[in-house]
């Protein structure tokens, strides 16, 4: 079994097994499985507000799948895109709601994702510094770093931007608001989903560009196969690893930008959800490829969107357990395809 069947075959094969077991647990919990996930495509790819609930959810775990496939690609494990998220979606708001009420939209747009980008950028590279300079391992550096992150956006808001007698920022003025599809196409009403939802396939197609048909994916690559190799041919090993990490978190920063700009409007602590952490199972069920997260953003924004709209009938903490297994499947096929080859 080559590289790129194994690429299709193990995440198809993880999905499946998922939903095998799900349907046993499902089975378990007293419900009939055929009706629950009938009620689930109905409520998501059935309605035009379930679809745009589905795209939402997609648009980040794109961004946020992004961020982790990147530095991957250059053996490093970005555990760190919730913090990113957050230091972003903190950033634009405080940039949204501070910028005078009569600029213009392109450059309150601009200014707004800039900070969020930015900010998610300068808080992946620290994790790279940490990693460069001082050898810290990033997965050790990554998870820190998000607690952090937590504490800095908690105490800003709590102590200095949070609305009198509110536990969130105050609102962006309307030119930073980012355009909903529906006000733009008249498509997927009343949903979350907005411009940024046609942005990041885009983002996804640069970052495979950047990868696979450029000298400079190519020299990242290197780095992260063999890094000795790589030095020796005269590659900047530790330039690839914080540029890889700056640009992951720019990712993520802008993933926040979905959240923030195109459907808050405000910041308020927990509004990430820990999607940070699901970006993580994205680009694992993708294999941290930029095109084929598309599609594992898709499921997921399915199972994170369907378990809400059933959890009448089932908890939807079973639709956790669906991630958890489906990841472990992948891990666990990636081992034993190896294991097969040698």
């Amino acid at each position: 079994m080559n590289r790129k069947t194994a690429q299709f075959l193990i995440p198809l094969l993880s999905i499946l097994s998922a939903l095998v077991v799900s349907t046993l647990i499902i089975l378990i919990s007293g419900r009939d499985p055929i009706i629950i996930f009938e009620k689930i495509f109905h409520a998501t790819l059935g309605s035009a507000y379930g679809t745009g609930q589905v795209l939402f959810r997609m648009t980040t775990l794109i961004l946020v799948g992004l961020a982790v496939a990147l530095p991957f690609q250059v053996r490093l494990f970005n555990i760190g895109a919730e913090g990113q998220l957050q230091m972003g979606a903190f950033a634009a708001a405080i940039a949204g709601a501070m910028l005078p009420a009569s600029l213009t939209s392109f450059y309150a747009l601009s200014l707004c994702i800039l900070a969020a980008m930015g900010a998610g950028a300068c808080w992946a590279l620290l994790a790279g510094v940490f990693k460069v300079r001082f050898g810290v391992n990033e997965v050790i550096a990554t998870i820190m770093l998000n607690f952090i992150a937590q504490g800095i956006t908690g105490y800003l808001l709590t102590y200095h931007f949070a609305v009198p007698s509110t536990v969130h920022t105050a609102p962006i003025i309307d030119a930073a608001i980012i355009p909903s599809l529906y006000t733009v196409t008249g498509l997927f009403a009343k949903s979350p989903a907005n411009l940024t939802a046609l942005l990041s396939p885009c983002i996804a197609l640069l970052f495979w560009v950047i990868l696979f048909k450029s000298r400079f994916g190519y020299e990242m690559r290197a780095t992260g196969l063999q890094p000795e190799a790589a030095r020796y041919g005269g590659i900047n090993s530790g330039l690839h690893t914080l540029t890889a990490m700056s640009i992951g978190g720019a990712a993520a920063g802008l993933g926040a930008a979905n959240i923030m700009l195109g459907y808050k409007h405000y910041y308020e602590a927990g509004m990430t959800g820990g999607i940070g952490f699901t970006g993580i199972a994205v680009a694992l069920l993708a294999g941290a490829h930029p095109l084929w997260i598309l599609c594992s953003a898709l499921f997921f924004g399915m199972l994170e969107y369907g378990g809400l709209t059933v959890n009448a009938y089932i908890p939807k903490d079973i639709f956790m357990m669906i991630e958890a297994i489906t990841i472990l499947l992948v891990i666990s096929f990636s081992a034993l395809g190896k294991r097969i080859q040698q």
